[in-house]
């Protein structure tokens, strides 16, 4: 046995950001995300670094706080699907992920979609499925309402199972036969239009930490995408999802877990720390510290000074002061937690927001980060990582340059795609026929 075959390896992907907090707009490197060029340069800069995809997020209404467009959200942005498949005549190797909703899709158009997505690429496609839980983003669409909480999740069950019905029913040999399928939530039947995958089916990505979103993962996910940056954490969340597997026949490494992360280099720690916080800083202004604060406590407060301390007023738990964003579960143990926090280190707004909405950032040196990537993989806290950068397009260079030679050198990255499909990349099997 090698060297190298001792070791686990490391997966990566890149995440194109733009629906979050975490571009640093105000920096002059920072381009367009909406023109092409963008989405080519970081996913040339991914194939570069031989990572495994191109992860793209997508919204289906435009936040709103106040009852205005939210100041982060990209107004312009290009629908997912049809970005990916531009990228596909620019790329040769890389894995192309896109978003799409599987509360206001429906299963033949969608699998149809991302069916071709996957033939043009020569069996790169991904599809991560999400559900959404509001009315705000149902009033875009004829259905228009919502659908409870435990309602979406068996809703998207089936979606992604009627999908794979449909992808079945071209046989591997080329032969098209019939579907039928009568459910709770879909009853159609003919004949699909586009012969199997590739790849047998396009990977499929699930993000979601409840406890839903875990069994749905478990169950039908090939990659889980968390936010569980931290050691103890991802350990946790790690070894309660892999556990989940064995219920459903299946084995550790049928499904990939990869938290999204950000990183900061520096020629020292020092450095990489200064780094690190003078991001943290642009990402949460004093503008944007208050935007953060009203989302939790769901009333204006645009009068208090993001220098100054927390308000001494509860949330208003009913609020709807915002719109199209993820609702605080418990607002009033959230502002708490918040002023726990803030009265112990004597923290101003802006300073308690920038401390506990961090995403968990690897930061260091080149071979600091390289060595923590690999503790996370080799002791059992992740598969992979799905790189954040703050900055588009040129985000992930420095980690290319800089940090994927030194994981080359530790036997933990591969030094040259070995197949041509994204589920090779990710040491997936192709899923067995069912027709």
């Amino acid at each position: 046995m090698t060297e190298r075959t001792q070791h686990r390896q490391i997966h990566l992907a890149a995440h194109f950001p733009g629906v979050n907090s975490t571009t640093v707009w105000t920096d002059p490197r920072s381009r367009s995300h909406i023109d092409f060029a963008s989405f080519e340069h970081l996913a040339r800069t991914a194939e570069r670094g031989l990572f495994d995809f191109f992860f793209l997020a997508e919204g289906l209404r435009l936040r709103e706080h106040k009852g205005r467009i939210h100041d982060l959200d990209v107004v312009g942005r290009p629908e997912s699907l049809t970005v990916l498949t531009a990228l596909a005549a620019v790329t040769e190797r890389l894995g192309l992920a896109g978003t799409v909703n599987a509360t206001f899709n429906e299963p033949y158009e969608l699998a149809r979609r991302i069916a071709s997505l996957d033939h043009l690429s020569a069996g790169r496609a991904a599809w991560n499925v999400v559900t959404t839980s509001d009315a705000f983003t149902g009033e875009n669409f004829r259905r228009g309402g919502y659908l409870d909480r435990a309602d979406r999740y068996t809703r998207a069950a089936e979606f992604l199972a009627t999908a794979r019905e449909l992808w079945d029913s071209w046989t591997p040999e080329g032969r098209q036969r019939s579907f039928a399928h009568h459910g709770e939530h879909f009853a159609i039947e003919g004949e699909f239009t586009v012969p199997r995958s590739p790849q047998g089916h396009p990977v499929v990505i699930q993000a979601g930490d409840s406890p839903e979103g875990r069994e749905f993962a478990a169950s039908a996910a090939d990659i889980i995408f968390t936010r569980h940056g931290t050691l103890e954490a991802g350990r946790e969340f790690y070894a309660d999802v892999k556990r989940r597997l064995a219920g459903y026949g299946r084995e550790p490494d049928d499904l990939k877990i990869m938290p999204g992360v950000s990183y900061v280099l520096g020629d020292t720690a020092a450095e990489a720390q200064e780094k690190a916080t003078e991001i943290r800083r642009k990402q949460v202004s004093p503008q944007n510290a208050i935007l953060a604060l009203e989302q939790v406590w769901g009333v204006d407060l645009s009068a208090y000074d993001p220098d100054g301390p927390l308000p001494d007023i509860d949330p208003d738990p009913d609020s709807e002061l915002v719109q199209g964003r993820v609702k605080i579960k418990d607002p009033l143990a959230v502002a708490a937690k918040w002023r726990a926090l803030s009265e112990a280190k004597g923290l101003s707004i802006r300073q308690t927001v920038i401390e506990t909405t961090a995403r968990q950032s690897f930061i260091g040196t080149p071979d600091a980060v390289a060595a923590d990537l690999t503790e996370f993989v080799a002791t059992g806290a992740a598969d992979g990582f799905i790189l954040v950068p703050h900055l588009t397009p040129g985000g992930l260079d420095d980690f290319v340059d800089r940090v994927v030679p030194l994981l080359q050198e530790r036997g933990v990255y591969r030094t040259e795609y070995q197949g041509a499909t994204l589920r090779s990349h990710l040491g997936l099997r192709e899923p067995l026929w069912k027709g």
